[in-house]
């Protein structure tokens, strides 16, 4: 999945106004999984393994809710994979020798690769970074793609998965959207996929969608057990700025997204997936027991990654970040003629981890753990955490069990807003 970090919502606690990434606002979106992936630091030693992340900035067509870096021409495709093979040689310091655990090939459109080139940016990061027992490689893929020669081909590279971007199994969902794939593709795509033996799959689904109904929606969930997929993401749809979605609406060229009928859908969600036997083990995340996506899981767990691309992100696994330039010319002008990179960093202070291990923490099934709290921050930090959340145990939205804070599934409803009343505000 992409990484980002983007936008300013502005909440305020006790009187103190707290600028908050886009994705805190409600209701639970896409960008609310994205966004996590360079903060959340649970590590009590210095990690031994790390993640890569390829960014593909390529698509055929934009999908109107969009707002990632991409472009839809393909004309300099090789350049930026030359500089991306440039840039993995670059980077090769940035994890400190920690085995490459997991790749994750995302975009954009990653699927746009052929076997060869992904194997030759596979090839590049072993020969500058330890791979020795790569436990998954993950491939974003549209349905249209995923046809039987290119699955063929695909056997040949070290993808041992697919994320693929069905977002509903009805053709007028997905013309709302602009996707460039029909339900029967969807449907072709999966079958095949598993029918050239990548058994380990992904699908996103898209709910809060205009004139999709409660019906129409659990029907898109009964569909991910009948073909047996082990994992799925569940978002709803969001209308960022800047994007035709945004644009469509305030023209009244396109119905508004109703937030109400997103909240009802994502019930919807919670019942109808636990009945099939998924564990909710992230808000936006769903899988059958065992089978949890192990590269989403590492950010998570705060372990560093390398982003590769234009508008990738990194994470050393402590207190810096960074991010690549997200302008597809720039990016390879400066390495491929520059020899650097261009890029922004971040450094977080205590306040910034503390808070976005409480955010992160509470979307997952493992929880909030006080005593983690105490060990990297201090005991007066944890009681605060603690006499914050007590209004919310009173709602029933959270429980306190064994020293964690855990979200109910009507608390699940509200977990931006509560997560953004347990953070501690720096004072200045």
């Amino acid at each position: 999945m992409p990484n980002c970090d983007r936008g300013n919502t502005r909440t305020i606690k006790n009187g103190v106004s707290y600028t908050l990434p886009a994705f805190y606002a409600y209701p639970l979106t896409f960008l609310s999984l994205c966004a996590y992936l360079c903060t959340m630091q649970l590590q009590h030693s210095a990690p031994t393994s790390a993640g890569i992340y390829l960014h593909i900035p390529f698509c055929r067509q934009a999908c109107v809710y969009c707002n990632f870096h991409f472009s839809t021409s393909l004309r300099h495709k090789d350049d930026v994979l030359a500089a991306m093979l440039q840039e993995i040689a670059m980077q090769r310091e940035h994890l400190q020798g920690a085995a490459i655990e997991t790749i994750y090939f995302g975009g954009g459109t990653p699927s746009l690769l052929t076997a060869d080139e992904i194997n030759r940016l596979f090839d590049a990061i072993c020969r500058y970074y330890p791979v020795k027992d790569l436990k998954e490689c993950t491939l974003e893929a549209n349905p249209d793609d995923l046809d039987k020669n290119y699955l063929r081909s695909l056997r040949h590279t070290p993808v041992s998965r697919f994320s693929i971007g069905v977002q509903s199994f009805r053709d007028e969902d997905l013309r709302y959207m602009k996707r460039a794939h029909n339900a029967q593709q969807a449907d072709t795509a999966i079958k095949g996929a598993q029918d050239a033996g990548f058994e380990n799959l992904t699908i996103d689904l898209i709910y809060g969608i205009p004139g999709l109904s409660d019906a129409a929606w659990k029907q898109n969930l009964d569909r991910v057990g009948q073909l047996r997929i082990p994992h799925f993401s569940s978002y709803a749809l969001t209308v960022e700025e800047r994007t035709a979605l945004y644009h469509a609406i305030a023209q009244r060229k396109a119905a508004p997204v109703d937030n109400e009928r997103s909240a009802a859908q994502l019930e919807i969600l919670m019942h109808t997936a636990a009945a099939m036997g998924y564990e909710h083990y992230e808000i936006s995340n769903l899988a059958l027991p065992g089978r949890y996506a192990v590269h989403n899981t590492n950010y998570w767990r705060g372990l560093p990654y390398l982003g590769i691309g234009p508008s990738a992100h990194s994470f050393d696994g402590g207190i810096r970040r960074r991010w690549n330039v997200a302008n597809n010319a720039l990016y390879t002008q400066s390495i491929l003629q520059d020899h650097k990179l261009q890029y922004e960093e971040e450094v977080l202070t205590p306040h910034d981890r503390l808070n976005e291990y409480i955010m992160t923490s509470l979307r997952t099934q493992w929880g909030c753990d006080l005593a983690y709290i105490t060990a990297q921050w201090d005991a007066t930090t944890t009681k605060a955490v603690a006499k914050s959340s007590e209004l919310f145990q009173e709602k029933k939205w959270i429980v306190h069990e064994g020293g964690k804070l855990y979200l109910t599934r009507a608390g699940k409803l509200f977990a931006d807003r509560i997560a953004s009343e347990l953070f501690i505000v720096e004072e200045k």
